[in-house]
């Protein structure tokens, strides 16, 4: 992961040899934290916490302080650290996936449904990005590939109906999950948002615990802008989730710590690669290791 290279690499490089954690030293890791885009909150806290753990152990060697700091890396994602688990008795369990365009959010679900069927769980797609052909053909594509049924309508089709056919038919069916695409909305455009919220409105009619999961996809790459589309979107509809996807190609990575810090939701999944078991649920414990290890 880039993320590793530009995280760990500097870390490691600042700490090596050094025992002492000292004013310079605490400069220094809050410069290559910040640059990773860990984000003020997020470095602060780690920063007071290191310095306070630093005081009260003995250290005699540098591979004690890069332990130290990945107890405090971890320790912040560890409240997030919590898996989705989608097997419930009335079925289907409903997931409305939202983001801006672009973040990956078609491709996430496309993997999240080859996911659920190696688990053995039935899937249905409900293409509610309506404002796009090109979003309904691609879910459709996904479908095709994974040979899962998608519930469709012509463009410019109200969203909610779609989904709510999609329940109607998942429910009939006994589908074990139901996946529903929404418009790629920018967290600034009011009319997409309020569209947002009708979706859950006519969940909630059907099953007021509906919808089970809205799960938000940010892009790693788009650094602290990710903190502001999440906080909008969880105005118009309560997130109960995020997925971050392009880890692989981005230096910025530490943004999840910063999502983590601010946010306090948890974090589902992470995408490491463009492969369809790229998708890895996340482990904040595997997460640390990974990005210290060689």
């Amino acid at each position: 992961m880039k993320t590793r290279g530009r995280l760990s690499e500097g870390l490691k490089t600042l700490l090596q040899g050094r025992i002492t954690v000292d004013k310079q030293l605490l400069e220094d890791i809050e410069m290559q934290l910040l640059s990773s885009d860990v984000g003020i909150d997020a470095t602060n806290e780690i920063l007071k916490k290191l310095e306070s753990k630093a005081k009260s152990q003995s250290i005699s060697e540098s591979g004690q302080l890069i332990d130290l700091v990945k107890d405090e890396l971890e320790s912040l994602l560890q409240k997030c650290s919590k898996p989705l688990y989608t097997k419930k008795n009335k079925k289907p369990f409903v997931i409305l996936v939202v983001g801006v365009n672009g973040v990956g959010k078609t491709t996430t679900i496309g993997k999240l449904t080859k996911r659920f069927q190696d688990e053995g769980q039935s899937v249905l797609l409900a293409a509610g990005d309506t404002f796009r052909a090109a979003a309904v053909e691609q879910l459709q594509v996904w479908g095709s590939r994974n040979d899962v049924p998608v519930i469709a309508q012509p463009t410019g089709s109200d969203s909610a109906s779609v989904i709510f056919d999609a329940y109607q038919s998942a429910k009939a069916k006994s589908i074990d999950v139901l996946i529903a695409d929404t418009a790629g909305r920018l967290h600034t455009k009011d009319n997409l948002m309020n569209e947002l919220e009708k979706i859950v409105r006519v969940l909630k009619k059907q099953d007021e615990n509906l919808p089970d999961e809205i799960l938000l996809v940010l892009d790693a790459t788009a650094g602290q802008n990710s903190l502001m589309q999440a906080e909008s979107f969880d105005q118009y509809a309560k997130l109960t989730g995020v997925a971050l996807t392009k880890l692989d190609g981005t230096a910025k990575g530490g943004i999840i710590f910063a999502i983590s810090r601010k946010l306090n939701l948890p974090i589902r999944y992470v995408g490491v690669g463009e492969g369809a078991d790229d998708l890895k649920p996340f482990d904040a414990k595997l997460f640390v290791t990974a990005l210290f290890s060689d």
